[in-house]
């Protein structure tokens, strides 16, 4: 039972999370052991929070779920969880993890609230709604970047806000038309608001945040006032052009995209580039300046 409930859990999910470390690390504060610190606890209640989210989203989908070839392996689906134990594990959970987040800091314990308030609701009724069901997802990726300004005491550019956001859209779509091609006649019966999209539709919109991600990111790297005025972050470009032609290369022609962490988890390819992109924004941050 408790394996099921970490499971219920996904912690390859909790890979997510890391974006709360993007203010530490474009404010050059990643070396401050009392912002790391404090970033680290943010990180592990960020991943109790939405660790609880799965848990309440998979009650509330037992049923669906059971229609999916993958998703009917989970551990209420399959019956390997009870229900009303992973309910009561939950809300134990959140005793803990939100009063915890206000004592970290009263700023990111109110985001952190607003992330649980608006997953619920995402669970329970906005992923039935076309369109809005991938912004609500785009903006869970912008809170957390957002919780990670207070514990690090460090405004970020809105420039990465931006561009969070956008890679957020284009990993829901791409999930997107991924079940749609997975399910296919049975789309609609797995998720209400799958009969509302089409493949013509998400290519269009794939297309139109991917070019917007390109530009956002451009802009950034040459725009934002705390990066070196040599602009260097240009540097970055083009490993993360790479990782988004690979990722769209992978939903386009492989059929990959359902979950995103399989993805990063998996190809090998996908892994270097963002891991050179990383290094090129810790070198041009922190060794070249």
């Amino acid at each position: 039972m408790l394996i099921g409930l970490i499971k219920t859990m996904r912690p390859k999910q909790w890979a997510k999370n890391i974006f709360v470390f993007a203010p530490l690390v474009f404010d050059r504060k990643l070396l401050g052991v009392n912002y790391l610190i404090k970033t680290t606890i943010g990180f592990v209640l960020l991943c109790a929070v939405s660790g609880t989210v799965y848990i309440i989203n998979d009650v509330v989908d037992a049923e669906k779920d059971r229609q999916h070839p993958k998703k009917s392996k989970r551990p209420i689906a399959s019956g390997l969880l009870d229900a009303r134990v992973a309910i009561i594990a939950a809300i134990l959970i959140l005793i803990i993890a939100l009063p915890a987040g206000f004592f970290l800091n009263p700023f990111f314990g109110g985001i952190l609230s607003g992330y649980l308030l608006m997953q619920v609701l995402y669970s329970l009724w906005l992923k039935n709604v076309v369109i809005i069901d991938v912004m609500i997802i785009a903006a869970g990726f912008m809170m957390r970047v957002a919780a990670g300004v207070p514990l690090a005491e460090a405004p970020i550019s809105p420039w990465l806000y931006i561009c969070m956001t956008l890679l957020a859209l284009l990993i829901g779509f791409g999930k997107r038309r991924h079940e749609l091609t997975l399910l296919k006649e049975n789309a609609n019966a797995h998720r209400q608001s799958l009969q509302e999209y089409n493949i013509s539709l998400l290519d269009h919109v794939i297309s139109i945040v991917t070019a917007s991600i390109v530009l956002a990111y451009a802009l950034y790297t040459f725009s934002a006032p705390n990066l070196p005025e040599e602009h260097t972050m240009m540097l970055s470009i083009p490993f993360l052009l790479y990782a988004i032609f690979r990722y769209l290369y992978l939903i386009h022609v492989k059929g990959m995209g359902g979950a995103p962490e399989e993805i990063i988890f998996s190809d090998r390819p996908l892994q270097i580039s963002v891991l050179l992109w990383g290094m090129s924004v810790i070198i041009v941050l922190y060794l070249l300046p």
